[in-house]
């Protein structure tokens, strides 16, 4: 029996998981970046899980975020942005949803961390 694979397809190059990667590096590093909709949909789960393994702060979740993230991020997620949610059992992420882009016409948004 066919069953769909999880996840939307973006046409790019490249495999599926460094694109994610890229992404949340961007929003670790920034706090908040401008996506299209599809794209911050994704990355939501993708952040809160790497968020909730910064929060533990041991060698083994550190070495999981140096797999996904550069050294600079990992730091600043583990340093700067984890203990903001040593409280908060989830919900990290906000989508703020934009106009469409003019180009296009693509769904737009912002994908922000919680303060």
């Amino acid at each position: 029996m066919y069953k769909r694979k999880k996840g939307r397809k973006f046409s790019h190059k490249g495999s599926y998981q460094s694109f994610l990667c890229c992404l949340a590096e961007n929003l670790v590093l920034r706090e908040r970046i401008k996506t299209t909709q599809a794209r911050a949909k994704e990355l939501s789960p993708f952040i809160e899980r790497l968020l909730t393994k910064a929060k533990k702060n041991d060698l083994k979740e550190r070495r999981i975020l140096l797999r996904f993230l550069s050294e600079k991020a990992t730091q600043k997620i583990i340093e700067e942005i984890a203990p903001r949610y040593k409280d908060r059992a989830g919900g990290y992420t906000r989508i703020l949803k934009l106009e469409p882009r003019k180009s296009d016409g693509a769904k737009m948004a912002f994908i922000e961390l919680v303060k």
